[in-house]
């Protein structure tokens, strides 16, 4: 079940960095960059499950704070892509 999970989280990282990369507009890439860090929150707690250690799990709250906080101020401050 792990090697599945392991697999299932590496493929989305991968199409995720896809859509950063080739995303066409900004929008684009910050939803995909939030989902990236989405992605590390999910093969973190995978990673607490399968070994057994909570340490992580502090690691788990600042990364989704981060994203939060994150996610909202480019809401807040983004510019239209077609102004420049």
């Amino acid at each position: 079940m792990w090697t599945v999970v392991t697999v299932l989280l590496l493929t989305s990282a991968v199409l995720t960095t896809a859509r950063i990369l080739l995303g066409p507009t900004s929008l684009d890439r910050v939803v995909a960059l939030d989902v990236l860090v989405a992605l590390c929150m999910c093969g973190l707690a995978a990673w607490a499950a399968y070994s057994g250690d909570s340490t992580v799990i502090p690691a788990i709250v600042a990364l989704s704070l981060l994203s939060f906080i994150g996610s909202i101020s480019i809401a807040r401050f983004r510019v239209r892509d077609d102004q420049s």
